[in-house]
């Protein structure tokens, strides 16, 4: 019996096993909507096994948009577009959860294929908002600063977005507060120059991402899982360190928050990562031990034995497979026959025939 195929309750929802797929961007929405695409692409892992699927980035407002590729749920027709796609996910055994997001300074680029530049407004992009009027790297786009008045309605946002997500079947809400992006554009020092409330010492830069949080909670109510996202590290001199992170895991538990998923770095271009095989688990570990919270790891996570171990060691209480999962959308089938535990995992009747004798047998039966 591995622990990975353990279920987790989170409130009152259940995970069939501890295999989640990470939020993986595709760039292939059409005015924030989701397409054929993303039913296809997030349905496959859904029959592959996985408990929790997690969408990709997705924003709360139109400029909150990484690319204009990228989906949205800030209108009644998002909700609309991602109720077949959650139907289905549910349908098939998968939790299906949404990430709620700002891409901040970072917003407004072309999809990574099309190089990834900087789209100023006559090429379809718009300006970004964020903390402080700081670009990403030298050529990008100079944000503009957000006013109170701006966080507040973005706070709200945050809560619509939250409500349309339960419109849309989404079961689970994850806050996006990593990677560079509004919420840790605001945690991170590197970042967030502001001098009011929403600034300064750790306490006012943590407090966006607190008021988001507690945001969610109140607008999904007491049954439903919401989990952050956040970059544990800048992996910088004066960033955003470990040590931060634990403080705010304690914060965000307090304000609603379920579990922890522990990512880290890009806020600034000059981080300096330290990659390796499962080289966030100790963040996730960390947080797990110090601030008393369930915690995700995800990152150069790769195979049923390596997932297992890290279960084992109390490293974390979920695991989140991201090139992993693009690289094998069954992942969490194959999971379950390395680790001999194909019985608890629900083989779709479809697929039967591939997993009901021992690998390698042979049969013609079409």
């Amino acid at each position: 019996m591995s622990l990975l195929f353990e279920p987790l309750s989170l409130r009152s929802v259940t995970l069939r096993n501890r295999i989640g797929i990470a939020p993986m961007c595709q760039y292939s929405a059409t005015d924030g909507l989701p397409t054929d695409w993303h039913l296809v692409h997030l349905g496959a892992r859904a029959t592959g096994g996985a408990g929790l699927i997690l969408s990709e980035a997705t924003a709360v407002v139109p400029e909150g948009r990484i690319t204009p590729g990228c989906t949205g749920i800030w209108s009644s027709a998002h909700v609309e577009a991602w109720k077949p796609i959650t139907r289905f996910l549910a349908d098939h055994g998968a939790v299906p959860g949404i990430q709620l997001a700002h891409a901040g300074r970072k917003a407004s680029t072309a999809v990574p294929w099309e190089g990834g530049a900087w789209l100023d407004p006559q090429e379809g992009g718009w300006i970004p908002e964020g903390p402080s009027a700081v670009p990403y790297a030298p050529g990008a786009a100079i944000p503009q600063e957000m006013s109170v008045t701006r966080i507040g309605e973005i706070v709200a946002a945050f809560a619509a977005g939250a409500r349309r997500a339960i419109e849309a079947g989404f079961q689970a809400v994850e806050v996006h507060a990593a990677h560079g992006y509004l919420l840790h554009g605001f945690l991170s020092p590197r970042v967030n120059h502001r001098t009011d409330a929403y600034g300064g010492d750790r306490v006012g830069r943590m407090r966006l991402v607190r008021e988001v949080t507690a945001a969610v909670r109140a607008a999904v109510g007491d049954e439903v899982p919401v989990l952050v996202r956040i970059s544990a590290s800048d992996w910088v001199p004066d960033g955003w360190t470990p040590e931060d992170s634990v403080v705010l895991a304690q914060v965000l538990r307090e304000a609603g928050a379920d579990l922890i998923d522990c990512s880290s770095g890009g806020a600034v271009p000059d981080q300096r990562i330290d990659v390796g095989w499962g080289y966030q688990v100790p963040f996730a570990a960390r947080l797990r031990a110090e601030a008393g919270v369930p915690t995700a790891a995800v990152g150069m996570i790769t195979s049923a034995e390596q997932a297992e171990q890290i279960l084992a060691d109390g490293g974390a209480d979920l695991i989140l497979f991201g090139r992993e999962s693009l690289r094998d959308p069954a992942f969490a089938l194959h999971a379950a026959h390395q680790l001999d535990d194909l019985d608890r995992l629900a083989v779709p009747p479809q697929y039967g025939r591939a997993w009901s004798r021992p690998r390698g047998a042979v049969r013609e039966d079409g």
